[in-house]
């Protein structure tokens, strides 16, 4: 048989709604993209505290803490063993930090497309603009400087 016919390797996981996600690259990427939300800490099958807040910063290192407080979360994907993506019965999605007994989950209030319909700039394009703006007065100096007399 042709090593055509299999492959050396198993394709990469494809998840589509709902799922577990044990990769820390893939559940950042996953939590960068929420914004406001309201969030649930359960421990033993008990609810201990709930409320909104606001994802400030997603990260991955071992070395420091995620922080819920004060309406703002700072999420570290190595605090938590994985990430299990699940639906609500409104097919809307929500997402289950997990680690060991303790579960943190995390439900979107604010829809990431609906944001960026009525969003005027975000980072990138604020900083296109700046340049764009910068490189127009630079030209703009140059042109004023130089001397036009006959």
């Amino acid at each position: 048989m042709s090593q055509d016919q299999f492959p050396s390797q198993l394709p990469a996981p494809c998840i589509i709604d709902t799922g577990i996600i044990i990769h820390k690259l893939d559940m950042r990427r996953l939590l960068t993209d929420l914004h406001h939300v309201r969030y649930l800490h359960i421990q033993d099958d008990r609810l201990h505290s709930e409320g909104e807040g606001y994802v400030l910063d997603v990260f991955a290192d071992p070395r420091r803490a995620s922080i819920v407080a004060n309406h703002a979360l700072y999420l570290n994907v190595y605090s938590f063993d994985y990430l299990e993506l699940q639906q609500s019965l409104e097919c809307e999605c929500y997402f289950d930090l997990v680690q060991e007994n303790r579960r943190l989950r995390l439900i979107p209030l604010s829809n990431r497309l609906q944001e960026r319909g009525t969003a005027n700039l975000n980072d990138a394009d604020l900083e296109a603009v700046v340049d764009q703006v910068l490189s127009a007065k630079w030209d703009l100096n140059i042109d004023d400087d130089s001397d036009y007399s006959f």
